[in-house]
């Protein structure tokens, strides 16, 4: 295994812990009368997020050639999740509900850490020409 897919594995793991989480144990408020809030959205895009960074990452374990462009894909699309719960689709009103107290910290978290693997794994793509 060549180091430049190190880089793909982490992706690969943060983004089915987005993907899976969003809709499990980190997931949306559930409400008292069963309605659906913005938060349900919010997990729902981000477990599409997830899904479409792990598609990214398997690719960019198979193909050599094209590794470096398939990292920088990676790149927008991990700020599209960052930005995704409370900027781009409204979260519940109160701090303490699970969205904003779980939701969001997580899908940060682990989109911030996909990123920076993504952007080390471009670098080190570009500088080994894999």
């Amino acid at each position: 295994m060549t180091k430049t897919k190190i880089p793909a594995i982490i992706i690969l793991v943060l983004s089915l812990l987005l993907a899976i989480g969003s809709q499990t144990f980190m997931g949306a408020c559930v409400h008292d009368d069963g309605s659906l809030g913005a938060c349900h959205w919010a997990a729902r895009v981000l477990s599409g997020i997830g899904g479409l960074l792990a598609m990214l990452a398997i690719l960019a374990l198979l193909v050599k050639k094209e590794r470096a462009g398939l990292y920088l894909a990676m790149v927008p699309t991990a700020l599209l999740g960052v930005f995704t719960p409370g900027t781009l689709i409204n979260l519940c009103g109160m701090a303490t509900m699970r969205c904003r107290a779980l939701m969001k910290p997580a899908a940060m978290i682990l989109l911030a850490f996909a990123l920076a693997a993504a952007l080390i794994g471009w670098l080190m793509s570009r500088r080994n020409h894999d």
